[in-house]
């Protein structure tokens, strides 16, 4: 049995581990993603998706902690409920997840260097160089990367600290007090990406030594904080931003797929939040392209050797890395959208519906089927709407009158 103390200990570093791994890519694109819902509706699908993440990450905990298993992984996991065919969803969700985060990392890092220091070098050369030196560091273990990501992620939430601060006295009331409804369903996939934490469930079960309560209540901390940090990022980030076309506007912002520390930077005109705005992002995207790179790498360790009886840790990371190096080479401005995609159709199928399904199976009380049912149903919206989207049967062109918003005009 540990003593209260070194349980603690362990408890408050999981909590940095937790919020280490969802502040990440998704702070850059929420006010921009969300802000032409407006704040209020922003807010509302922010505390709808968390719960929904919560819940799932619950039934998650749960399987983890039953099993015990110390190699624990999700597509075994849903084979086990599914069949081949849940496993292979698995798989293929997992691979639409992590190859759109790396996407996203890459094409965001070469936006902020050149957008807020006007580089004229072109994005494919600081994205090649970003893949080399990540690429590199990927050798090193996984536990000294993951011991530096670790501290850095301390230092990131004092540059938010800092950089929300100097945003929060350019704040105008105005700016928070629209709401387009109809563009509610915009903010989810972009807010599911935000919680997504669910890779990292196994370790945190494995580490509190799978104690259902404690690994909940960790969860349900780490994610509140979390949470309060959305918050603050979108009371200040919608409330810069002008609901505008102009360079320094959201409509254009979402447009050009920008991070938002860029626009925001060219509001406040303040050198201190450019030069720790820019810290932040650069910080916030290395973290995330190296954490999530390894459990790519890791993944793509297990199927190569699982169902090809390949073990070839070049070959693992080539199949990691080089897809999306290719993507954002071919597309450099699909920043935002590497982040809908991955969120809308990864996050929701594999951390979404599948554990829903889950919940459903083991349900042994009405109250246990029916928020089951629910929230299955909630994230087979989601998926939904997302397809609908990329299909474009939903229509949310800003082109086309700006979305219809607040009667704004060019």
């Amino acid at each position: 049995m540990q003593t209260p103390t070194h349980s603690l200990l362990r408890i408050i570093s999981i909590e940095f581990l937790i919020v280490g791994n969802i502040i990440g890519i998704g702070i850059l694109a929420l006010p921009i993603n969300t802000g032409l819902a407006g704040f209020i509706p922003s807010v509302i699908g922010l505390f709808v998706t968390s719960a929904a993440m919560y819940y799932s990450a619950v039934i998650l905990g749960g399987e983890a902690s039953k099993r015990r298993e110390d190699t624990f992984n999700y597509p075994s996991l849903y084979r086990t409920y599914l069949g081949a065919t849940g496993k292979w969803l698995a798989v293929a969700a997992n691979l639409v997840i992590l190859y759109g985060y790396l996407t996203a990392y890459m094409t965001g890092i070469a936006t902020i260097i050149c957008s807020l220091f006007n580089f004229k070098l072109s994005p494919a050369w600081l994205m090649l160089g970003f893949f080399a030196i990540t690429s590199i560091i990927s050798l090193a273990s996984v536990y000294t990367i993951m011991k530096y990501v670790s501290m850095l992620v301390v230092v990131k939430c004092v540059a938010f600290a800092v950089i929300s601060g100097i945003a929060g006295t350019h704040v105008r009331a105005e700016n928070l007090a629209h709401a387009n409804w109809s563009l509610f369903f915009c903010v989810i996939p972009v807010m599911l990406t935000a919680f997504h934490f669910h890779n990292i469930i196994p370790a945190i079960c494995k580490s509190l030594q799978w104690d259902r309560r404690v690994i909940n209540l960790t969860m349900l901390v780490g994610m509140a904080f979390c949470f309060l940090i959305y918050f603050i990022w979108l009371l200040v980030g919608i409330g810069v931003l002008p609901l505008d076309n102009s360079p320094i506007g959201l409509i254009n912002a979402f447009h050009k797929n920008l991070p938002a520390t860029i626009p925001m930077a060219e509001v406040i005109q303040s050198s201190t939040f450019l030069l720790i705005a820019s810290f932040f992002g650069v910080v916030s995207i290395t973290t995330g392209y190296l954490a999530n790179g390894m459990g790519l790498i890791g993944f793509m360790d297990d199927l190569t050797n699982q169902h090809f009886r390949i073990v070839n840790p070049l070959l693992s990371r080539a199949l990691s890395f080089i897809p999306p190096l290719l993507i954002a080479l071919i597309y450099p401005d699909i920043f935002l959208k590497a982040i809908d995609i991955a969120g809308g159709f990864g996050v929701v199928t594999l951390f979404g519906i599948l554990p829903s399904i889950i919940a459903l199976r083991n349900s042994r009380t009405k109250g246990q089927k029916f928020l089951g049912i629910a929230m299955l149903l909630l994230f087979c919206t989601f998926f939904l709407l997302e397809a609908m989207q990329e299909l474009g049967l939903l229509d949310i062109d800003a082109s086309i009158e700006y979305w219809k918003v607040g009667n704004v005009k060019e």
